[in-house]
């Protein structure tokens, strides 16, 4: 189900940067601005758009479990986990070298 969501949220992705590409290519072309260079930044656009837009979905899709330690620096990223792997990989930023060693200092 997450895979069909994902592909989904992807294509939707690609739709929205191509719109926004084609849009600004309308804009340009007014200006009378030459084939080939309308090209290029139709396609820069498309790119631009597609990595911010993916690198969101990302985001989105990540969970990051981190020590909460001052100075520690452990931290774990989960993409498209479950509610148990996201518990697990809680527990175990929780319960890491740093804090074992902190509460068998007391």
């Amino acid at each position: 189900m997450k895979d069909t969501r994902h592909r989904i949220l992807t294509t939707g992705a690609v739709a929205v940067s191509a719109a926004l590409a084609i849009a600004i290519g309308v804009r340009l072309a007014s200006y009378g601005v030459p084939a080939v260079l309308l090209l290029a930044c139709c396609l820069s656009c498309t790119a631009a758009f597609s990595s911010l837009l993916f690198r969101l979905l990302d985001a989105w899709s990540t969970a990051t479990h981190r020590c909460t330690r001052p100075g520690c620096d452990f931290q774990v990223r989960l993409t498209h986990g479950s509610a148990e792997e996201n518990r697990r990989w809680r527990e175990i930023a929780a319960t890491h070298p740093h804090r074992t060693q902190e509460t068998e200092a007391r």
